[in-house]
């Protein structure tokens, strides 16, 4: 299982790749509303103070999470730029490391 939040962050990074990639591109694409949806396994931990942390289930592991309760949610992210006054816009060119 992956934290939340790394699936989170690993989106965004393969995100500025691409708007990295858009810079010179001839075919550009607007980047609208994200849409992610995950099944995510909650853990509670049991001492004072504890969280709820959220993991994103990897596909096929369904049944090695066992007792743990597994949810289906969709995350909608509206990607902005540091500068809101310019559009974001992606290319489709793999990086190096993609396949």
């Amino acid at each position: 299982m992956i934290e939340l939040a790394s699936v989170i962050r690993d989106l965004r990074e393969e995100l500025e790749q691409a708007v990295v990639a858009a810079k010179d591109a001839a075919l550009r694409f607007e980047l609208g509303t994200i849409e992610l949806e995950v099944s995510v396994a909650l853990e509670r931990t049991g001492h004072a103070g504890a969280k709820v942390r959220f993991w994103v289930v990897e596909s096929g592991a369904d049944a090695t999470v066992g007792a743990t309760s597994t949810q289906r949610i969709t995350l909608a992210l509206q990607p902005t730029l540091t500068r809101p006054d310019h559009p974001v816009y992606v290319s489709g060119i793999t990086g190096k490391n993609e396949q």
